[in-house]
Order: structure tokens, then sequence, then C-alpha cells
């Protein structure tokens, strides 16, 4: 009788002691963190996975050097032609670039390292360098994902608005390029222009875009200059880059894209420097050719931007896609894709350069069990790598063709995970928990729910989903059995109808709309006015 009243007087007490945990983590749970405590955030140290060996990485880098000076580049614009001569590149009689190594590696090691990416707000800086880990948006795709309706629509301008909005307080979306095209506005002036007027209203975080000519750079520069309160201004924190395929894989300079880049560099804009092949289509079916060939491709750009302005921030977009061979279509969330992202993080690694590529291309059509897995295996293995700018990693449905509104506010939590695993495990003499682990054994209740350590690390050592689930069968039937992608729609809905982002004043806007008049397309009331 003694023996139960003691066990029963022992399990009140360590009842109490669990309650009073909970307590005190409930009351943790509701103390902001500050930035640099917080278990997942920007820059985050990744790099720990990597697919290749060091002789693997040598290997990969001299097979580059020899296509560059023995294959060269096709289809060099006059202005183009004249830079990269001018710099040591060789013009030859059947019409194509060749770049000797010596000019390329003196490129490489004075190309511009260690910059910032630029938000309209300075808490969203990034800084590039080494293996800090960012994720993003990007693409262009043309539907729009309806999960309502399981239906896919031609994607509006209001789209893209509305996905910057999204994203503007989602924490672990740390830039937005432009994900879709604005298909309700086929003149491509128009269209250059409000897509990034839709980027740049809808967020403060740096916005990603690309212009389809030269010429529609200017008006674009014009607006950003006045959002920035000046030109100068704009130049010393460019809060947006220019997304810039430059290439026509295999090995061939795109004329247009060409023109925009030269254009971007002389106003001051970032480059992304983007080669994006298709394995097996326009690159090679080998994964380690498709890697020699992307890595081509964008040093020959790193060369041609630093010969019309040496040192201009440039990032290393080696962005390899793959196909399905037995189809020859996209492949976005194949295991090979998270290899060809993770070869090109470490190749960008290797020249010491920032890097940017694709992961979260899922092939599935909706956000579903398909989309979890390719979407969490190819953003994981990108943060592992330590890829500096992780494009596409939210959102994107079908292989690029579509976007997913919810789907950003589910990847989110995605990313948080991915993020997690990048930061690792702090292995400390207070970490491995000699004294503690001896202080509840011996002394304590024998067990850690209330103890200090571990209140002190629940929210600095844990992540913890938004719309995830982790209620028990019983508490998730008592709640009427919520479902991940219902909350994901609730919440889309809450922020499409309150958040409306004002850090370009009205008066600006005003100014923009008169100044530029009927190219601006989307309506104030859209807008939240």
């Amino acid at each position: 009788m003694s023996v139960a009243v003691g066990q029963s007087d022992n399990s009140s007490e360590h009842g109490s002691r669990r309650s009073g945990g909970r307590e005190a983590r409930r009351a943790l749970r509701a103390a902001p963190l500050a930035e640099d405590i917080r278990p997942v955030r920007p820059g985050l140290e990744g790099g720990r996975y990597q697919p290749l060996s060091q002789n693997d990485l040598e290997r990969i880098h001299e097979a580059v050097l020899t296509i560059l000076e023995t294959v060269g580049f096709a289809n060099a614009i006059p202005s183009c032609i004249a830079a990269l001569t001018s710099a040591g590149a060789m013009l030859g009689d059947d019409g194509r670039i060749r770049f000797p190594r010596r000019l390329v590696l003196d490129t490489i090691g004075g190309a511009a390292r260690n910059f910032t990416l630029h938000g309209q707000d300075p808490r969203h800086d990034m800084v590039v360098q080494g293996k800090k880990v960012h994720y993003g948006t990007a693409g262009a795709a043309v539907h729009l994902v309806d999960v309502e309706k399981r239906e896919y629509r031609e994607s509006l301008l209001q789209d893209i608005y509305d996905a910057a909005r999204i994203v503007d307080g989602l924490d672990n979306i740390h830039f937005f390029q432009r994900p879709m095209v604005p298909r309700d506005i086929p003149d491509p002036l128009a269209m250059d222009f409000n897509t990034l007027y839709a980027c740049v209203m809808g967020t403060t975080k740096h916005i990603g875009t690309s212009f389809t000519i030269r010429e529609n750079v200017a008006p674009a520069l014009q607006m950003l200059h006045a959002i920035a309160g000046g030109e100068e201004n704009f130049r010393a924190r460019p809060f947006v880059s220019n997304s810039n395929c430059f290439v026509v894989p295999p090995m061939k300079f795109a004329e247009d894209a060409c023109g925009v880049l030269e254009a971007c560099v002389e106003g001051g804009i970032p480059i992304l420097l983007l080669s994006a092949g298709q394995a097996g289509a326009t690159a090679p079916a080998a994964i380690a050719g498709a890697v020699v060939q992307a890595v081509a491709e964008v040093l020959a750009g790193l060369v041609y931007v630093n010969a019309l302005k040496p040192g201009h921030p440039a990032i290393f977009g080696a962005w390899p896609f793959v196909s399905d061979l037995r189809t020859g279509a996209m492949s976005g969330g194949s295991a090979e894709q998270a290899l060809l992202t993770s070869c090109c993080a470490q190749m960008a690694q290797f020249y010491n350069l920032p890097g940017g590529s694709a992961a979260g291309m899922a092939d599935s059509k909706l956000p579903d069990v398909q989309a979890g897995y390719e979407k969490g295996i190819t953003n994981v293995m990108a943060g592992l790598s330590g890829l500096n700018l992780v494009y596409e990693s939210a959102g994107m449905h079908a292989s690029l063709l579509g976007f997913c509104l919810e789907s950003l506010i589910i990847d989110n939590d995605m990313l948080g995970h991915c993020l997690r695993c990048v930061r690792g495990v702090e292995v400390s003499d207070k970490a491995l928990s000699v004294d503690t682990i001896a202080e509840i054994c011996l002394d304590g209740p024998g067990h850690y729910l209330g103890n200090e350590q571990t209140l002190r690390l629940m929210q600095t050592e844990y992540f913890y989903p938004a719309v995830g689930d982790r209620y028990s069968p019983k508490e998730w039937n008592e709640k009427g059995k919520p479902d991940m992608l219902q909350k994901a729609i609730a919440e889309k809905k809450r922020i499409l109808a309150t958040h409306f982002p004002r850090h370009v004043p009205k008066a600006v806007d005003d100014e923009l709309r008169i100044r530029f008049g009927n190219l601006i397309h989307l309506p104030r009331r859209s807008m939240g006015f």
C-alpha cells in the first residue's frame, strides 16, 4: 500500500511538473524571437552534401575549359563580338567565338563575389557568398492552378501581384522572382513593364525579372529610379536583378537576351546568367556532360559581363533541366534534377562564385503527395549542397507550366524543414548534455519536459510548421479532421483579403501612373485602394 501511495504521489508530482512545463512552453511560444536565434533563417550555411569528389570537380573544370577553347559560341551579336574580342576572345572564320583558357581563368579571378542582393526593405537583403542558402520563386508558368476546381487557367497580371503579396509575409521564401507570365497582356513592352510593376508593388523582398528586348529595359529603369528616390539610390541598392537566358543551348548566344544583358549591366542591374539546357534534348544526357555544358555556357556569360563592366554583380546560374528520356518531356521533380542542381552548386563553390540554380519544380499538377516528395527531395538536396539561391523552390507545378498560390503557403512549411536540415547539428560541450542527463536521471523527475534546456531550445533549435498537421489522431478527429490543403486555401484567402503592401507611397504610385499612363495595367482597386 505504501508503495502504491508513493507511486501515486510521485506520479502527481511528475504530472505537476509536466503541467508546469506545458505552461512554460506556451509562454515561450508567444514570445517573438530575434532573427539571429530563430531555428531557420535566410543565409544558413549548407554544403554538407557533395555528390562530386575533388577529382570530379577538376575533371569537369578541365572539360569546360576545353570546350570553351575549341567549340566556343555561335550567333554573337556585333556588340557582343566587340566586347568579347576586346577582352581576348577569338572570332573564328566559322563565326564562332572561342575563349582562351587564360581569359576564362582571369575572368573568374576578377569576378564579383560576396555581394548583396538588396530588398526594398533592408531586412530582406541577401549576402550571396560561400555556401549561404536562400530559397525563392522563379519561372514563366502560363497557367495558374485552381486547386478548388482542380483546373488550370491562364495566368494573369493580378496573379503575379497576388503571388508577390503572399510571398511578402512568408518567412522561408527569401526572394521573389517572377513565377508566371501575364497572359492577359500580349504586348511585350506592356508585359515586361507590368510584370515588374506587380512584383515591386507586391513585396519588399528582392525581385527577379526578365525583359523581352533591350528597348524594354529603359522604361523599367525609369520606374525603378522613381521608386528608389533617384537613379543614384537605385544603383547603390539595386533591389531588382535580371534573369537572363543569354544562351540558347547548346552553345549559342540568344540575340535579344544579349541586348537585354548589355542594357541591364549599363543600368546597374545584377545579372543572373542563366543556362537552361535540357539533358537529353539540348544538353548531353549524361549528367556530368550536362553539368559541363551548363558551366561552360555560364562562364562564357561571365566573360561577357566582365568584358562590359569588370566586377559587375553576376550570378553563376548553371541551371540544367532533366528530360524523361521515354517521352522527351521535362522532369523537374526527378532525382536526376536534384543531382544536377547539387552538382552545379558544387561547381559554383569550386570557382568561389555566387551560385543560383533550380529545385522544387514538381511534375505533379496539384499540391499532392507526389508534389510533396518531388519538392522536398530536390529542395533539401539543393540546400544541403550549399546553393546560394534556390530558384523555383515554391509554388511550381506541371514541370514549370503551372503555378499555385496555395502551394506557396504549403511550400513555406516545406522550406522551413529544408532549412532546418541545412542548419545541421550543433555539437558543443553544452549540446552534448552530459550534465543535463545526469541531473534528470540522478536527481530529477526522469523526464526532460520542463527542463531548462528543453525550454531554452524549443524555439531556437526546433522548427514548427504553420499548416502542417501534427495532431494525434484523437485531436485531429476532434478538430474536424483538418486538411492541409484546405488550411492553405483559407490562409491564401485571408492574405489576399487583408495584405496590401504600402512600401511604395501612394504619391510615388500617382507619379508613375501620370508618367506612364495606360502602360500600367494593374488597377488601383485590385491593390486595395
